[in-house]
């Protein structure tokens, strides 16, 4: 039995046989994946992978959704809020993926 810190699926199990033909099994803490936009997920720019342990400034951009949607989907949230709020477009008719977001919006 592994011990309680290696049975987390953090750990990738690592099957080894030794010179003296012996099997073991190896735990290796798997890598961070790069940060996705919420809507396209596409990788986002400016935002290391390792950014959990870096502090705040490595994990998040210094704008609207800074961390969490890409330029190009912060842009389209920004003008589908601009047009439910002008009366140019109703609410309805967005995709449910950026509905939420479009609420956030019109709320501040």
């Amino acid at each position: 039995m592994p011990k309680p810190m290696n049975r987390s699926s953090s750990f990738r199990r690592l099957d080894r046989v030794t010179k003296s033909n012996r099997h073991v099994i190896h735990f290796k803490r798997r890598k961070n994946s790069a940060a996705h936009c919420a809507i396209c997920r596409t990788e986002l720019n400016g935002i290391s992978p390792g950014a959990r342990y870096r502090g705040r400034s490595a994990s998040s951009n210094a704008r609207l959704f800074g961390g969490v949607l890409c330029a190009a989907c912060t842009s389209r949230i920004i003008k589908l809020a601009s047009r439910i709020e002008h009366g140019e477009m109703k609410l309805n008719d967005i995709r449910m993926t950026e509905k939420g977001y479009v609420l956030q919006m019109i709320s501040h």
